[in-house]
């Protein structure tokens, strides 16, 4: 009897076909974030020709201005510019310093970089091996204090953290500078050092309970009762089974906390003077720099969907159980 033996597609064919089809849905998402944010701030905002002229310019200057901004140009073809811009990545010019920004956001790119991304790689490791010993060792004391703990320290404010944190070691102690930055490569790194103990201190309570509850989760599944009556030990059955399972929800927590690598933290850039992204937005807000605050929203959004594509992408290389469709 013969018949034709059917090889299944190699995965990584398969990867490369979800991908295009997800990079394909994600543009009609963009093109509703991009259509949002331009009724946002040039239908439904007022008049950006007379925000960026001033309150006390004249109807001819603010004629000016909406000439030069194309802002006499009908709705649709202001928006049609609007989306070769996000295209393109040539967002023009800021209202508020007159650079280019997109140079703007090459040059924060690196600070933030610097800022989130030692950080970042620092307190996942810690929180999700500190969470792995206190889910094995779950209903002991050493698991409900450290359940206590994690409570008391998301319960203070970032603020907090960030005022006497900077108090205590930078100004009383004299540890470290109070605020400012170093543009050279080796002399940045002495300005670094307490923002990365606030955000790893921020992120301790959070993360460890996060990361308690998916691994918990797990460990209460069927296969776990069923293998502990096949006579399986606990710690194999943890450390060889709940841990693997439990990595995809964790892949998902941490991926989407990834895009704060090139975002930053708002509030840690603007009290220690470090020129990232952070800092950017939070003086283009006060500024109303509209053309600014919409490239970052628009950036803000891509990075979001490369991320949970790449997370779902993950998914099938830590469970070959996963399939891409």
């Amino acid at each position: 009897m013969s018949g034709v033996v059917c090889t299944p597609p190699l995965k990584e064919t398969a990867i490369l076909a979800y991908a295009v089809r997800r990079i394909l849905y994600m543009i009609p998402i963009l093109i509703g974030v991009t259509l949002l944010l331009f009724m946002l701030f040039n239908v439904f905002g007022g008049d950006p020709a007379q925000r960026y002229a001033g309150k006390y310019a004249t109807k001819a200057q603010v004629q000016l201005v909406r000439e030069d901004l194309g802002l006499n140009l009908p709705v649709p073809q202001q928006y049609l510019f609007f989306v070769k811009q996000v295209v393109t990545f040539d967002y023009g010019r800021s209202w508020a310093t007159k650079q280019e920004i997109s140079r703007m956001i090459g040059e924060g790119v690196g600070p933030t970089l610097c800022l989130m991304l030692p950080a970042f790689i620092i307190s996942v490791l810690f929180c999700l091996m500190l969470a792995i010993f206190v889910a094995y060792f779950r209903g002991s004391w050493f698991d409900r204090g450290a359940v206590i703990t994690c409570l008391g320290l998301m319960s203070v404010s970032s603020l907090v953290y960030i005022l006497s944190l900077q108090y205590f070691f930078a100004y009383f102690l004299g540890w470290f500078p109070i605020s400012g930055w170093d543009e050279s490569w080796t002399g940045r790194w002495s300005y670094l050092v307490l923002p990365w103990l606030i955000l790893f201190a921020l992120s301790l309570g959070p993360d460890i309970l996060i990361y308690r509850v998916v691994i918990l989760d797990e460990a209460y599944q069927d296969y776990v009762r069923t293998a502990r009556a096949k006579g399986l030990s606990r710690m194999a059955i943890f450390f060889k089974h709940v841990l693997k399972n439990a990595m995809i929800p964790v892949i998902t927590i941490v991926v989407i906390e990834m895009p704060l690598l090139i975002t930053g933290t708002f509030l840690i850039e603007n009290f220690f003077g470090i020129p990232g992204l952070g800092g950017m937005m939070i003086k283009a807000l006060n500024d109303s720099d509209f053309p600014v605050i919409k490239a970052m929203t628009v950036v803000t959004s891509l990075l979001y969907m490369t991320f949970n594509l790449f997370s779902d992408i993950l998914y099938s290389v830590v469970d070959p159980r996963v399939k891409l469709k």
